[in-house]
This record gives C-alpha cells, structure tokens and sequence, in this order.
C-alpha cells in the first residue's frame, strides 16, 4: 500500500498509478526540493573536518546490489551510476532499519524488494517505511511513455526507464506493507535538455544517513566505490542471464575472457553503443570502469583465483572507516 502525505494514495487513473503519483503536488514539491539540493561528492575531505569524515562508516551498492545496514554500524549508504537505473531506499520510521538497491530491470522488481524488505520490516507489516525512489529520466518522449492506450509497437519506444519505475510503484501498490513514498524522483522530474532537445538525468546517484533518513543527491569515486570494485562490477556482468547466479562464474570464466578480448579492441563510441542502455547520458568514466573490468578478465580468466573453493570474498572494517579482507 502506498501513503503519500500521511494518507493512502488511490489512483484515479486505472492501470496509471505512476503516472498519478507524478502529477501528485505533494510529491512534485518534494521533487523540485530534492532537485535543489546540491549534490554531495564521496569522499569529500573538507579541511576542518577531516579526522571526523575519516571516522564515517558508508556502504556503496554497484548495479543490481542492495544493501540493509543499522545505523549503529552505518552512517551513509548509496548508490550511483545510474542513468535508466532506478535507486531506492526503504528505511523503517521507528528503528533506522535502512535498506538501499540499485534496480536495474522490471523482472528483478518483486524478488528484489522482498530481498530488502527482509529485515526492515521484521515481521511487523503495520511498520511505517519511508520510500524515495530517485533515478531513470525519459530516455524516450514522454508521449509514448505517458500514454494509457499503447499498441504493441508504441510499447517497444518505451525505453528502459518508464518501465521500471512502473513496475515498482505497482509493486509498492499491490503489497501489504505500508509504503510513505517522500521522493519520486525519476523521469520527467530527474530530466534536463540540452540545447537540441537531448535528455539527460540531471541526478546518477544518492545517499542516505541512515541516523535521521535525510536522502539527497550523491557522487561517488572510485576510491569510495568499495570494497572488490572490480570483481563486484564483473559480478553483475557475468552472471547476468543466470536467474539463480550460482556457480556462473567458474562456468563462463574462459567466455568471458574472449567476450573481453573483443569489445577491448573496440573505439570508445562503439563500447558506448554496444554496452549502454543510454550512451549519450552515461558518466564519463562509464567506459574506462569497463576496460578496468575487462583487463581483469584477461588477467584472471580462472575464477577459481578469485573464489578459491567458491567461497565468498568477505571484508571487515578498519579503523578509518574503510575496508580490509578478511
């Protein structure tokens, strides 16, 4: 069930809750205030407050990850990257239970949220969850998107982002839980132009603090996406078509390595095109992050290097706040 002002939200427009829930006024406002907010780098080393940044404990999620984190043990937790992505964070009102993925596909929508709702809710469905949903911008025009009597082939001018984002809120919709959604931005709210009308998100990622819930715009480099970058990066890559992500990794390793060799030869341009769900509006690190990966492959086309027996890569903190393998 969605909340939206404190009260459950009804859509007047079968089938076109998304749409509805755009054109709310509570929730545009909340949207042109989040777009406001000016976006927070990680890490940033402010002079004076170095020594109590370093002591800040953060969770970072790459594509198709999600991560729950008590604020005991957690002060940030984001996600970025996103272009037709789709960040969203569930944190229950009475403990801090704070949960954050990086959804990237409608059929990963109804297993995911059970995944982070697993320990948010914990066992009281009358829990209170605030939802913000920031990411995805119209990767395609707004009139295919928008309209509610689509043929077979309007609907394959969809592009990736409405999708999504519709198939959460349905979601969000049809479960028992109590869902306060405080932030929707995505699509035409996260959207910028360009002079010859080209789209744009205008936010790739987010942050929460897990201690008050406050959400806004975030960045991350690459030193803060951690810990395993690569090896989570090529994580989602190479298990991709398997639904159950068991043992694919040693089973493709050598593919993997060929597939590498391949689209390493390539131009920049043609990676983007081959590779990107949105070229024109990708980071412009998009590329090298996936040289990076592919040099690993190359190096390490066994995957029993990196998984020794199979068993996980596990990682504790250390003093700073960062990350040593354990």
């Amino acid at each position: 069930m969605i909340f939206v002002g404190g009260v459950p939200f009804s859509s007047s427009s079968q089938g076109n809750t998304l749409v509805a829930l755009m054109e709310d006024p509570i929730l545009v406002s909340a949207a042109n205030s989040f777009k406001a907010i000016p976006e927070r780098k990680f890490p940033v080393y402010e002079e004076s407050g170095v020594d109590r940044l370093m002591k800040n404990k953060w969770v970072y999620l790459f594509q198709r990850e999600y991560g729950t984190v008590d604020p005991a043990f957690v002060d940030f937790v984001g996600t970025d990257e996103a272009t037709t992505c789709v960040g969203i964070v569930i944190r229950n009102k009475k403990n801090g239970m704070t949960s954050v993925s990086h959804m990237d596909s409608p059929n990963i929508v109804d297993m995911g949220l059970s995944q982070m709702l697993l320990h948010v809710v914990d066992h009281n469905m009358e829990a209170e969850l605030d939802v913000h949903l920031v990411g995805g911008f119209e990767d395609v025009s707004p009139n295919y998107a928008y309209s509610s009597t689509r043929s077979e082939s309007q609907e394959q001018l969809d592009g990736h982002s409405f999708p999504l984002c519709a198939k959460i809120v349905e979601a969000l919709f049809t479960r028992p839980e109590n869902f306060h959604v405080q932030t929707l931005f995505v699509l035409g709210h996260n959207t910028r132009r360009d002079s010859e009308g080209n789209a744009y998100p205008i936010f790739h990622g987010l942050v929460v603090e897990t201690s008050t819930g406050l959400v806004t715009p975030a960045c991350f480099d690459r030193t803060s996406r951690c810990p395993d970058e690569i090896v989570r990066r090529i994580r989602v890559t190479s298990a991709y078509e398997d639904p159950s992500w068991s043992g694919k990794l040693l089973e493709t390793s050598f593919r993997q390595k060929d597939i590498s060799l391949t689209l390493k030869s390539l131009s920049d341009s043609e990676i983007l095109l081959i590779c990107s769900t949105s070229p024109s509006a990708e980071a412009p690190d998009f590329v090298d992050n996936l040289r990076r990966q592919w040099e690993y492959l190359i190096e390490h086309p066994d995957w029993r290097e990196t998984f020794p027996s199979k068993q996980a890569r596990a990682f504790e903190r250390v003093g700073d706040g960062g990350w040593k393998r354990c």
